[in-house]
């Protein structure tokens, strides 16, 4: 076993992954001399090794089973420490499989899928008011105590786009109409009636499966991109405005200007981080994005673009 190795262990979402990066980031220099890996979802595998600039172990386990999991065992075997930022089930239980002595993990009061606590054997309790990427932080700084605060990340290597595909595309204002989850989705009527008050300066992005929601703006769009071109997207944009998303998230990250629609999730964890002051909610009140008016956002529009 190699003791002065570390396993990561966050497989997904998007935008999970982009708050747990300054983590990682804290861990590598604070640890120098450390080996240090990152079990994650190969579709995120390139974002992780391009801007956390550490080594990755793609593990497929979207649609987990026992026997995924005993497949990925092979490849998460010898590391001395594991640290688990997702605290599901799936993800402890790839914590357990690397034969790591000591396995951090977030306290059992935090963690959404509370068996995963059994197989962490060093818990960390957190202050649950501040954001995710502070929780992610918190936990990182469990095992490495010279960690002080968050590290600031350049994302801008990522958004490198040598195609020129988005040429042409700079200084919009992006819409971003999609959400991982129905519930956090803005009504597309509401996207609509703020594109048509916003004028010709809107762009309408989308991903897989969000093509038809993206016309029915009745914007322009942009072209269909992979997760670099979105980043080169989002990146030169002049504002983005969407929900709770990993695109949202990741324009904050490259330090554009954004504004996060919240409903059911709460943006004092979950919001674009740095721009916390940049949210109309709901979670405060009724939780519905049906309650969240245009004339909100546009008043938000205006105080920022």
């Amino acid at each position: 076993m190699k003791h002065e190795s570390l396993l990561i262990i966050r497989l997904s979402a998007f935008g999970d992954i982009i708050h747990t990066i300054p983590a990682v980031a804290a861990l590598r220099d604070a640890l120098p001399g450390t080996e240090i890996a990152w079990a994650v979802e190969p579709a995120y595998a390139e974002l992780v090794e391009i801007v956390a600039k550490v080594k990755t172990i793609r593990v497929a386990l979207k649609h987990w089973s026992i026997p995924r999991i005993a497949a990925a065992r092979k490849d998460v075997r010898g590391f001395g420490t594991a640290i688990d930022f997702q605290g599901l089930i799936k993800s402890s239980l790839i914590a357990r499989a690397s034969g790591a002595a000591e396995r951090f993990g977030f306290a059992r009061d935090v963690i959404r899928e509370k068996p995963a606590a059994w197989f962490v054997n060093r818990p960390v309790a957190i202050d649950r008011s501040s954001h995710v990427v502070e929780w992610n932080v918190d936990l990182a700084r469990a095992f490495a105590p010279s960690i002080t605060g968050v590290p600031k990340v350049d994302f801008a290597p990522f958004a490198a786009d040598r195609s020129g595909k988005l040429d042409g595309f700079d200084n919009r204002v992006v819409l971003l109409p999609g959400a991982g989850k129905q519930e956090k989705q803005w009504p597309i009527e509401c996207f609509a009636e703020l594109a048509r008050r916003i004028g010709s300066d809107v762009l309408v992005a989308w991903g897989p499966g969000e093509e038809s929601l993206a016309r029915a703006i009745g914007a322009p769009i942009a072209p269909a991109t992979n997760f670099r071109e979105l980043a080169s997207l989002v990146g030169r944009a002049r504002l983005v405005v969407g929900a709770d998303t990993g695109p949202l998230h990741l324009a904050a990250a490259l330090g554009t200007p954004v504004i996060g629609i919240y409903g059911p999730t709460n943006p004092a964890r979950n919001g674009p981080y740095g721009q916390l002051d940049h949210v109309v909610e709901s979670f405060s009140t009724t939780k519905s994005m049906q309650e969240i008016a245009v004339d909100d956002v546009m008043r938000m529009v205006l105080k920022i673009r």
